[in-house]
């Protein structure tokens, strides 16, 4: 069957987006102890295309399996992780890419934040998902929580949605955006 990609964030509601992330099942990767540690031959590239063994992963499918089993411990390594194998994998910048962003608001009046990845991954910033400004004020990055440690770098228009959305609402000088009643800064220390 072919895939069919998911709407866009913007014709989604607040419940949709709640349902998006809800409906992304993915293994307990935290209660697997895998006997074999090894390398997997494979690399992301900081644009977020996949390569194994120097060669480009065209499956999208492909792409989206390997990266519902990645985690990032806490010296920096990624990993694709099976019950029987924990592979090493490098990552040049971030293993996912946030390619989309939309605002909603929740029927308590807060934001909501929703995020889309490159692997069609829907994230909704929060305390559970923090956003993170790095770089500097000249060249930012900014960068999404996802899970097992992984994170993703908003590309160049979302990061601009993001600021666009933060310049209506605060002081450029204490640039900031809320999401799910957590407060994230978006000025790079």
């Amino acid at each position: 069957m072919p895939y069919e990609p998911p709407p866009e964030l913007a014709a989604l509601s607040l419940s949709e987006l709640a349902d998006a992330v809800a409906a992304r099942r993915l293994p307990a990767l935290d209660t697997w102890t895998p006997p074999h540690t090894g390398p997997s031959h494979m690399r992301i590239a900081a644009d977020g295309t996949w390569f194994h063994e120097g060669g480009k992963i065209t499956r999208p499918a492909m792409v989206r399996a390997f990266s519902s089993l990645l985690t990032r411990d806490a010296a920096g390594q990624h990993w694709l992780v099976t019950p029987s194998e924990k592979l090493s994998i490098d990552v040049d910048d971030a293993a996912f890419i946030a390619t989309d962003m939309e605002v909603r608001t929740e029927a308590n009046g807060r934001p909501v934040i929703a995020f889309r990845l490159n692997t069609d991954d829907v994230i909704l910033a929060g305390p559970d998902h923090p956003l993170r400004a790095a770089g500097t004020s000249d060249v930012p990055a900014f960068y999404l929580s996802v899970r097992h440690g992984t994170e993703a770098r908003l590309n160049r228009s979302t990061y601009g949605q993001l600021i666009d959305h933060a310049l209506g609402l605060s002081d450029p000088e204490a640039l900031a955006a809320e999401s799910m009643g957590a407060r994230f800064a978006l000025i790079p220390a």
